[in-house]
């Protein structure tokens, strides 16, 4: 039996202290597995699912091999998108709240470099970000790894995907050869065999078992015609009524299609893929977060990073050809203790791989006919939230409190009828139940934030 306390691993008081703070008491399967290993400086491949844990479990490990008098980069951590950099640099900061005068930096493409210079001249312990900004960084001689001590590679089978093996090889060869190299990933191709083999020392693996629970997660697979399936998944949707759906398409354009056809059928859906610029990805995926939009449709690229902890439902437009893909992507459904629902169009084309998926799984998916399902109802379908945004950020100093205040102080709207607000460096978005949006609207365009007016969008 592995031992599951954090408090059973050789870390200090004040990371004890600070985990318990933060509700971290017993360990995940992969942090009890993974994260003895990180401690005493052994390369490990780690395969999990998305909310396993992992970034803790690296992200502890990170910041115990820390020397913090050192001031030069010792950890860097690359992941394939934006949004999941900026959630582990989120993460590791929170893990690191109880270390005196330690600097993390997250650096990432979609945002001027230009302020990047000057934070990396004042030094860093860790830098999280993407491939392709890391390595501009190391280009312009503006990032040095010469002390690095640990790398990590998140999500490292997208990385693959999406085409960043030159820059990680390129980023790898700037690494001192005596580092520790960690890689983390959904899912275990031959592609992450190969590229082990030549960053990583005989690096021991740790896999934690990626078949979810079928107790949690409801999964049934909806036999279609392929030219029906647009009207299947409105049909899905009215009667199932999820407040919150991801749905995965496997090429950008089906999911602009999906998207645009179900808006206008009345569904408050958007689309999240490669071609969108980042303010763009950065206002979807609030406005999906927020619930001010209750159906997102994505690609498996343009999904990682995104960390949606109430997800209500998962719709598979189209199955994919790899069962760990699918296994990852009706993952993100049914966590937290809550129930899930994984719902895929089954086409007869697709015999294949709904027999690999079940060979995967070890069992049989359920199968069932739409019209089985109730038809659309003329009930609203339209999302609880309606999502403002706001042309200042974390650049003109606003923060939450800021926002918090303005609403409920001159704008009298009930703290109640505010939902999430996400401060990005030269813009915020805050949701607001639909009932109230309009007052909360018209009140924040007329009043100061911060002692000076913004300009205020809606979108709904």
């Amino acid at each position: 039996m592995i031992p599951t306390a954090f408090a059973s691993l050789p870390l200090n008081k004040p990371m004890l202290k600070n985990l318990d703070s933060l509700g971290y008491s017993e360990m995940t399967p992969i942090q009890a597995q993974s994260l003895p290993l990180i401690l005493v400086g052994t390369d490990v491949i780690a395969q999990a699912k998305t909310g396993s844990g992992k970034t803790a479990a690296f992200g502890i490990g990170l910041l115990s091999r820390l020397v913090v008098s050192c001031f030069s980069v010792q950890g860097l951590v690359l992941c394939p998108t934006r949004e999941l950099a900026d959630q582990v640099g989120k993460e590791l900061r929170r893990l690191a709240r109880c270390i005196d005068n330690i600097k993390i930096l997250t650096l990432c493409g979609g945002v001027p470099i230009g302020p990047q210079f000057g934070s990396l001249e004042h030094g860093a312990h860790i830098v999280v970000g993407t491939p392709g900004r890391i390595l501009d960084h190391l280009q312009r001689g503006s990032l040095d790894l010469k002390a690095l001590r640990m790398l990590v590679l998140d999500e490292a089978d997208r990385m693959l995907d999406m085409g960043f093996q030159e820059d990680l090889a390129a980023i790898i060869a700037a690494a001192p050869s005596n580092r520790q190299t960690l890689l983390f990933s959904a899912t275990y191709p031959e592609s992450i065999a190969a590229m082990s083999a030549t960053v990583q020392h005989q690096p021991v693996t740790v896999k934690v078992e990626s078949v979810h629970d079928g107790q949690q997660i409801q999964q049934c697979f909806y036999v279609v015609d392929r030219e029906k399936r647009l009207a299947a998944v409105a049909r899905m949707l009215g009667h199932y009524r999820p407040e919150s759906t991801l749905i995965f398409c496997n090429t950008k354009k089906e999911c602009r299609e999906v998207a645009d056809a179900l808006t206008e059928r009345g569904f408050s859906a958007l689309a999240i893929h490669g071609d969108l610029e980042q303010r763009e990805r950065d206002q979807v995926l609030a406005r999906f977060a927020n619930k001010s939009a209750s159906v997102l449709v994505a690609t498996d690229v343009a999904a990682r990073g995104i960390d949606i902890k109430e997800l209500t439902a998962v719709i598979n437009y189209e199955l994919t050809r790899d069962p760990q893909v699918h296994i990852h992507r009706i993952g993100r459904t049914g966590r937290a203790g809550e129930q899930g629902l994984a719902l895929s169009l089954v086409t007869a084309a697709d015999n294949r791989r709904v027999a690999a998926i079940e060979d995967y799984l070890g069992e049989t998916v359920p199968r069932a006919e739409l019209d089985t399902l109730a038809m659309p109802t003329t009930a609203s379908l339209e999302a609880p939230m309606v999502t403002l945004c706001i042309d200042g950020g974390r650049k003109n100093k606003v923060r939450p409190g800021d926002i918090l205040g303005a609403l409920t102080g001159e704008a009298g709207i009930a703290a109640s009828e505010v939902g999430k607000i996400n401060v990005f460096d030269f813009h915020t978005y805050v949701a607001i139940r639909r009932a109230s949006a309009n007052l909360a609207l018209a009140r924040l365009s007329a009043n100061k934030i911060k002692g000076r007016f913004f300009e205020i969008r809606s979108f709904s």
